[in-house]
């Protein structure tokens, strides 16, 4: 938010009181506003100086925030809009429930996926959607990935809390940004029409007994990752059809079992006569630090850091080349302005159809025509605790 001129951050509320207060008196320190801790949803939403809240919150307590928000507009809270973190929900009837109760209060909502909004993917798109495709033709080929270690925090590794395993917690953002690429510049989401789905899952370093155990150890023996797994690698392509019929591929991988330097995004976009790649860990800095640099482990040169020895890239302003300063700034404007986001939860709704119609093929091994029968009451099995994971020794 340091860089977001246009609000201030004036409250925070969490389950857990001491992380609000710290929170709170973060935004204090970097002068971002004069935020305080408040006891309840209720009594944050409430405050006349509360014009828009970011629900930053766990996935399965989307919906109980979601009421809660919603219950204090009813009640006469004078809320402009109401931001949501990426994925919107556990499951498509989920989502929906959540969309149709902030669209009854009448509020405007946003969904926060801020890869769409890194400055890399901002300018490499418009250049080459301006230049190339204007003179040879429409891109037809867009690939995206996210890959770390795997998450800090317990809740992102129980498929019944997170609603399952790599594709939920990431392949949102790396599917959402696919189509982004691949729909021209001002033209409506609808432009691009998502036709067939086929997606794969594994467990592929997680279920190992021995890593099974580490992961115990450091998040705690409610997680037993053999007892109850979910997927640490997940692939989808997703076939469109543009305005004019012709196909569109869009491919798409996320992973909890990478080892490299740290978080790595990667994307591409190719057409009849450009192209176009970025790569997060491809920084302007490097630092080298032989084995005699003996310290604590940190997270200081790159988000999900797996080394602190040898060469090591640099991402310098992660908040800013991760698009979340932008993201930020967007959302804040519209609420402004009077007008709705360029993502709202509409379009957070059809990402969690896609991540679910590839959660189905997966299941059921084959492709799948995009909404199969079935997909409002789906529940993946990684949620349910009845997959058993595939690709474990």
């Amino acid at each position: 938010m340091i860089g977001v001129r246009e609000a201030d951050v004036c409250g925070v509320w969490s389950p857990n009181r001491e992380h609000a207060e710290t929170t709170a008196a973060l935004a204090r320190d970097l002068d971002v506003g004069m935020a305080r801790a408040f006891p309840t949803i209720e009594a944050m939403v409430s405050d006349p100086a509360i014009d828009a809240v970011w629900l930053c919150g766990p996935n399965h307590t989307r919906v109980q925030n979601i009421d809660a928000i919603c219950a204090a507009v009813e009640r006469g809270a004078t809320l402009r809009g109401v931001a949501c973190e990426k994925p919107l929900a556990r499951t498509v009837a989920e989502a929906k429930e959540i969309t149709a109760r902030v669209d009854a209060v009448g509020l405007r909502h946003g969904y926060l996926e801020n890869q769409l909004f890194s400055p890399a993917v901002t300018k490499g798109r418009d250049l080459l959607w301006r230049r190339g495709a204007a003179l040879t033709g429409r891109p037809y080929l867009a690939r995206a990935a996210e890959e770390h270690s795997g998450p800090h925090t317990p809740w992102f590794w129980r498929g019944d809390l997170q609603g399952g395993g790599v594709l939920n917690d990431m392949m949102c953002h790396s599917i959402e940004v696919v189509r982004h690429l691949l729909t021209a510049p001002g033209a409506p989401r609808g432009s691009i029409r998502p036709r067939r789905i086929t997606g794969h899952i594994a467990s592929l370093k997680w279920t190992r007994p021995d890593y099974s155990d580490k992961l115990r150890k450091r998040m705690g023996n409610d997680l037993d990752y053999t007892a109850r797994p979910a997927e640490d690698f997940a692939s989808v392509t997703v076939e469109y059809e543009a305005e004019n019929g012709a196909p569109l591929l869009g491919e798409a991988s996320t992973s909890w079992s990478y080892v490299g330097a740290g978080l790595r995004l990667s994307m591409e976009l190719l057409g009849p006569e450009y192209s176009m790649s970025l790569n997060s860990l491809d920084s302007g800095l490097k630092l080298f630090f032989s084995r005699e640099v003996q310290g604590e482990a940190g997270e200081e040169l790159v988000e999900k850091q797996n080394a602190d020895v040898g060469l090591m890239p640099v991402v310098v302003d992660e908040v800013g080349e991760y698009g979340y300063t932008a993201e930020n700034r967007h959302m804040a404007r519209a609420f402004l302005n009077g007008g709705s986001p360029d993502l709202t939860f509409d379009d957070g709704v059809e990402v969690v159809e896609l991540l679910m119609t590839a959660y189905m093929s997966a299941e059921q091994g084959r492709t799948l025509p995009f909404r199969p029968e079935g997909l409002g009451t789906f529940v993946p099995a990684v949620a349910t605790g009845t997959w058993k994971g595939w690709g474990a020794s």
